[in-house]
């Protein structure tokens, strides 16, 4: 079967295999329907509806050319705010919009909820789980993904935070943290469990120390009968010499005082190794750890490498 919406040109592995192999059309029961004639003006794809993509498609609302934007899920995240979903401070809700709400205006846009396999540059066409779909122009802005350098085993130990399904999870962790620590006879095991390790000192690094920190001094520093919230250990680690190494040198010196105003431990110079669901090792310490969150790396989307042009080590 062979249909247009939205400008894409949607094929059916039958008959692109008839067509290969020159077969008639109708063969086997296939009944297609009538060619539609492709619209004159120009059809543009995006690839993400973050940031990138979605200020691109603003810019071509209501202009002359037809745009699909195709998308995993069917909201725009605001990433800057995970951290705090992360660590319970707001709700999913908060930091998701519809990207079908958001672009309603633009009738020359529409909306397709599908995961991009590949793109193939020389035929112009987009290859998603159900559908191969052909485009004029292609803007690719799929964002990026974490980067565990060469230890993906250490993903679902340390997750990321790139998701709104990453954040819940980062916050479930961090929640029942304290739960365990709270009903468990063991020491040993609930100092684990009030111990949490931080791994990159980026934003998100940074971000995510300091508001576990507030969380554990302040918000929670009263709930609990057993155990006392206050005295849980915020470890953040970073392989550089300061923290925010992109930003300039005074903003980093006032984010480490504020970390440590809040009684964060930063440990610099220092690569996290040996990550476990026991803990993690750095500096030659190993820190017992039930919750660990990773920041320390981005890797761009995969969807780059199919398109056969040159791309750096972070695959942009």
């Amino acid at each position: 079967m062979e249909d247009f919406r939205g400008g894409f040109r949607i094929f059916s592995p039958i008959r692109e295999i008839r067509e290969i192999r020159g077969l008639p059309s109708g063969e086997s029961g296939d009944h297609l329907p009538m060619e539609i004639d492709h619209p004159a003006r120009p059809h543009v794809g995006i690839i993400g509806a973050g940031f990138g993509g979605l200020e691109a498609a603003k810019h071509l609302g209501d202009k002359p050319v037809r745009v699909t934007v195709m998308d995993r899920t069917n909201y725009h995240l605001f990433q800057p705010l995970l951290y705090q979903v992360a660590t319970a401070a707001l709700s999913p809700a908060d930091i998701a919009a519809p990207i079908r709400g958001i672009l309603t205006k633009f009738e020359n846009i529409e909306i397709i909820l599908a995961e991009v396999h590949s793109v193939d540059v020389a035929t112009r066409s987009v290859r998603t789980m159900e559908n191969v779909f052909v485009y004029d122009y292609l803007i690719v802005a799929t964002g990026s993904r974490h980067s565990y350098f060469g230890h993906d085993e250490w993903e679902k130990l340390a997750p990321g935070l790139k998701s709104l399904e990453d954040a819940i999870e980062i916050r479930r962790r961090i929640l029942m943290a304290f739960e365990f620590a709270e009903k468990t006879p063991d020491p040993a095991a609930r100092q684990a469990a009030m111990n949490f390790v931080i791994i990159g000192g980026g934003p998100t690094g940074v971000e995510m120390a300091g508001a576990i920190a507030e969380i554990a001094r302040e918000t929670l520093a009263k709930d609990f009968r057993h155990i006392d919230p206050s005295k849980s250990r915020v470890i953040l680690i970073d392989g550089g010499e300061r923290l925010l190494s992109s930003f300039p040198e005074d903003l980093s010196a006032s984010a480490l005082r504020q970390l440590q105003d809040l009684r964060v431990e930063v440990i610099l110079g220092t690569h996290a190794k040996n990550v476990t669901e026991e803990g993690v090792e750095a500096g030659g310490e190993f820190i017992p750890s039930r919750v660990k969150v990773w920041a320390a790396g981005n890797t761009a989307s995969f969807v780059g490498k199919t398109l056969g042009v040159p791309v750096d080590k972070a695959g942009r």
